[in-house]
């Protein structure tokens, strides 16, 4: 699928739901490719406002502001996206962010990273939002990212992802029977759920087979 299609088809599903992080996300990726820095800065800012914890969100954010001679603006996003990772605990984009902060010349702040999993007062704490919610009853699925989804992820927040993952599968006509259509079902999913390509090979021992945005 070449670039201006697939910039057209999340357009519509940003324009179909604006309150559609990964819509936002995902167009924001694709205007970054295109080298429109300012179109691409405009989606990950709307991006992390609809959804703070998206840790991942930041970077680009970040990247596509200095791209468009915006670094005090660039560095309060980092800050921030800095902060959300390392509370999180997502090494990769919390690690890319500092360098980019070093870069700018931006000192980095200490920050020490917030439990997960049942709480203290037993209540299940959602590693995608932060918040507390219903712990599922069992893995969705078989295997090991069934099991990460299971101790890290809410019922709340596996329910949001099936409402997404219908729009995934109506914008991008994908059929599941497909090997390379399930496989970009699943790469949104991961995207999604916090799941990144370093955590992805630890977990299961191999590289993703399909990324979010690169079909």
């Amino acid at each position: 699928m070449d670039l201006e299609t697939r910039i057209a088809q999340f357009e519509k599903m940003a324009s179909d739901d604006p309150t559609n992080d990964m819509a936002h996300f995902s167009l924001g990726g694709a205007y970054q490719q295109a080298g429109r820095f300012d179109d691409a800065a405009e989606c990950y800012l709307r991006c992390v406002e609809l959804n703070p914890s998206m840790s991942k969100a930041y970077q680009p954010a970040g990247a596509a502001l200095i791209a468009t001679d915006q670094t005090d603006r660039a560095g309060e996003i980092l800050l921030m996206g800095f902060t959300v990772a390392g509370e999180r605990g997502d090494l990769m984009p919390k690690n890319a962010m500092g360098d980019m902060l070093d870069q700018i010349g931006i000192e980095k702040p200490v920050v020490e990273k917030k439990p997960t999993g049942p709480a203290a007062d037993g209540s299940f704490i959602d590693r995608r939002t932060g918040n507390a919610g219903t712990q599922m009853a069992r893995p969705p699925f078989k295997g090991p990212i069934g099991e990460w989804i299971h101790a890290n992820i809410s019922k709340e927040s596996f329910d949001e992802w099936i409402g997404q993952g219908t729009k995934v599968i109506n914008e991008l006509r994908l059929d599941l029977s497909r090997d390379l259509d399930a496989e970009t079902y699943d790469a949104h999913m991961r995207e999604f759920l916090g799941i990144d390509d370093a955590m992805y090979e630890e977990l299961t021992g191999e590289k993703p087979k399909a990324q979010a945005t690169g079909f």
